[in-house]
């Protein structure tokens, strides 16, 4: 692990945030390195940070001080442009909510990523087949959401997420909306994810959704309470 670069590389992360004339200080100086292809849970209770370390680590937030590598990029520093540029290439996100359009099919909320990297019609038609089809769902393409249950549509956020080949899978509470049986399906699916060779940090406050991962960080009051890998 030593020899290896970390693919996210935090030092002395922290994120105030102004509420009237105070300050709230949410995360206290995280020092954190994730190596490529691990399995990640981030866990921790409401208010402990985790939401807020989630949003720094996927580059919707930035930080107050320190400092935040993703893959060689030191993307603390840089703006909300380059910013999106980074969530589009580097970053998959998978939400609770799932996020899809509900006017367009898997096949086309799947292949949304790809307009933005600027590839063409079929290249990006093919593309969301092949992921479509990596996440059992080859005969649903054309298929809208409000056609598909709650885990099927997960699995096309899931697609979705792996389309532009990303350096990292960031999965906020995946199965929050979804049946017990659903849930084992999906996270099931982010094991094969990460037997594939995938890097994927899972946010998660349910303790048998991150059992699922090899290494379980715990947030408490703004810190990394404790680091644990299986």
């Amino acid at each position: 692990m030593a020899e290896q670069h970390p693919i996210l590389k935090l030092r002395g992360i922290t994120r105030d945030f102004k509420l009237g004339s105070q300050t709230v200080h949410v995360l206290k100086g995280i020092d954190l390195d994730i190596f490529k292809n691990q399995y990640v849970a981030l866990m921790g209770p409401s208010g402990s940070g985790k939401s807020t370390l989630m949003n720094l680590l996927g580059c919707l937030d930035t930080p107050t001080a320190g400092s935040y590598e993703l893959n060689g990029n030191d993307v603390s520093r840089m703006g909300d442009n380059e910013l999106a540029e980074i969530r589009n290439h580097e970053i998959g996100f998978v939400f609770q909510t799932f996020n899809l359009l509900p006017r367009s099919t898997a096949l086309e909320n799947v292949a949304l990523p790809l307009v933005y990297a600027g590839l063409g019609k079929e290249e990006r038609e093919a593309r969301a087949a092949e992921v479509l089809t990596q996440v059992g769902l080859a005969d649903r393409m054309d298929y809208r959401p409000n056609q598909l249950s709650g885990g099927q549509r997960q699995r096309v956020a899931v697609a979705r997420a792996l389309v532009n080949n990303p350096a990292l899978i960031l999965a906020d509470e995946p199965t929050g909306n979804l049946d017990s049986k659903t849930s084992v399906e999906i996270m099931k699916l982010f094991d094969d994810i990460q037997a594939a060779g995938n890097t994927v940090v899972l946010v998660t406050h349910e303790e048998d959704i991150a059992q699922h991962a090899k290494r379980v960080i715990r947030i408490v009051d703004g810190e990394i309470d404790s680091d644990i890998s299986k």
